[in-house]
């Protein structure tokens, strides 16, 4: 899966993290909503959707799975090393 919201071009820029919509495409294509993926993994329906405003990362991994991806590939900024 392409991640066109990022730029390869400058090898020293952050990556930055996944747009809101981006991610509800890619659960779409996968078959799921933010809603029904929170329900089915025994969260209230809006978990998804405050997860993608704040860290959370048990929800962060059940959308990250649902996609195929990684957490970090999807909020760097939430995972960036603070010693970096």
């Amino acid at each position: 899966m392409s991640t066109p919201h990022r730029e390869i071009d400058d090898p020293k820029k952050e990556p930055e993290d996944w747009h809101k919509a981006d991610i509800k495409c890619a659960l779409e294509k996968a078959g799921w909503t933010l809603r029904k993926l929170s329900q089915a993994n025994g969260y209230s329906e809006s978990a998804g959707k405050v997860a993608l405003k704040q860290h959370w990362p048990n929800v962060e991994r059940i959308i990250a799975r649902a996609i195929g991806r990684m957490p970090e590939e999807i909020w760097p900024s939430r995972y960036r090393s603070k010693a970096a």
